[in-house]
């Protein structure tokens, strides 16, 4: 049973490699901040951070399935991830001065980070159910980090396109003191989100497993 990565996101690539899944993966086309306007317009409110995260992953899973459909033979992921810290959603900072700013307003504080996840069964080339699911973490970054250690960080380029701007499995392990919830779910992928999810639509999660250290090597 294949599943289909609906992202080209590194971190969450490596994440399934990590936990012996191969994926195939497809970009999705999906204009985030349009289509957030637009549901946003449409509920009347802002999405909550949880919500919007689910909401394209959804979106992302979807679009691979409509535009690659009858290729598509087994499940497809779509998953976004945002960070807030004092309850405000940090995207990804792009540019090396704000994350550096970010980075020293998280120094010794604790911040939340929610990855949203979207799960098609697409066995057969044919949509038969989805199911969703949000996992929330805790990240908290040391208080002694220097000005000098979190500048030398961002120059290496590695936090410009992360939510939240660290990767704790990268550069910047050695700054992140305490995580509170699935190590994966702050990279970007939530491994026991995904087994809940593979399970509730009748598969079985080891048959997944298809990189080097699955069953099938």
């Amino acid at each position: 049973m294949r599943l289909i990565l609906a992202s080209t996101s590194p971190a969450r690539l490596s994440v399934l490699r990590a936990a012996g899944i191969e994926p195939v993966c497809y970009s999705p086309e999906v204009d985030e901040e349009a289509e957030v306007a637009v549901r946003e317009e449409t509920l009347g409110r802002a999405m909550t951070a949880a919500e919007m995260v689910e909401y394209l992953g959804m979106l992302k899973a979807e679009d691979v399935a409509r535009r690659h459909g009858p290729d598509l033979d087994g499940l497809i992921l779509g998953g976004d991830s945002a960070f807030l810290l004092d309850g405000e959603t940090l995207g990804k900072p792009h540019l090396p001065e704000v994350a550096l700013e970010r980075s020293k307003a998280h120094r010794g504080r604790t911040g939340v980070l929610h990855s949203g996840h979207w799960l098609i069964d697409h066995r057969g080339g044919k949509p038969h159910a989805a199911v969703g699911e949000v996992d929330t973490a805790t990240v908290t970054l040391a208080a002694d980090v220097s000005d000098e250690e979190l500048a030398a960080y961002v120059a290496t380029g590695e936090p410009l396109e992360l939510a939240g701007g660290f990767a704790i499995d990268g550069l910047a392990g050695a700054f992140i003191e305490r995580i509170e919830g699935a190590p994966s779910c702050v990279i970007g992928l939530s491994l026991p989100a995904l087994r809940r999810m593979v399970t509730s639509l009748g598969a079985a999660y080891p048959e997944l497993w298809n990189a080097q250290g699955g069953p099938d090597e």
